[in-house]
């Protein structure tokens, strides 16, 4: 095998459609953007667009939010790269392994909001964990090998009282708000069977 034999599969790169090269290509003329009008030129943004009016986009309510420039970057990496690097002599076992460890070890490139740890490999090495974050099976095979796993991350803090939606529908709740629609059922009447003259009722 040298550089030069070295192809891609078959049919993974197409040559690029010529347009308006005549009729008999299939892509003449018009060049596949149908009739004249705005939608034959360039420089067209109308996707979304309703005439004028409201469009639905717009119209719709926008609920919620992303936490994307809040959001903790972190660095991941699984339970058998860092037992290689041990192995390999990168990281030495007798001090807590951390992030500033493993990217002197080159498990990353940068630190950035941490390195949470994840359980994918063998690991038998009896090593103490200082992470952001850490999954449970990653947990579980350190302590299984007798080390142990610091996490850094704050613990998420429990309100001692609802908030929001749920507040309102504790509120309404303890009210006696939260009855059925239809109101309570009404009991259903017994009538007392009628007596009928010369004729004994048993």
């Amino acid at each position: 095998m040298k550089l030069n034999q070295i192809a891609d599969n078959v049919g993974a790169r197409k040559n690029r459609m010529r347009i308006g090269r005549g009729i008999g290509s299939g892509k003449g003329k018009t060049g596949g953007r149908g009739g004249k009008g705005q939608t034959a030129r360039t420089g067209v943004r109308i996707k979304g667009f309703e005439g004028g009016q409201m469009p639905l986009h717009r119209r719709l309510p926008k609920r919620g939010f992303r936490n994307t420039p809040f959001a903790v970057k972190l660095n991941e990496t699984n339970l058998g790269k860092v037992q290689g690097a041990i192995d390999a002599g990168l990281i030495d076992i007798k001090t807590p392994i951390d992030v500033a460890v493993m990217v002197k070890a080159g498990l990353m490139r940068r630190a950035k909001g941490g390195v949470k740890l994840l359980g994918d490999g063998e690991f038998k090495s009896k090593v103490d964990f200082a992470v952001f974050r850490a999954s449970k099976s990653a947990v579980a095979a350190v302590e299984k090998a007798g080390g142990t796993v610091k996490i850094l991350a704050a613990a998420k803090e429990l309100d001692a009282e609802p908030r929001g939606k749920n507040k309102r529908m504790a509120l309404a709740a303890a009210k006696g708000g939260n009855k059925p629609k239809g109101g309570e059922p009404k009991a259903a009447k017994t009538e007392a069977p009628k007596a009928t003259e010369g004729k004994s009722v048993e």
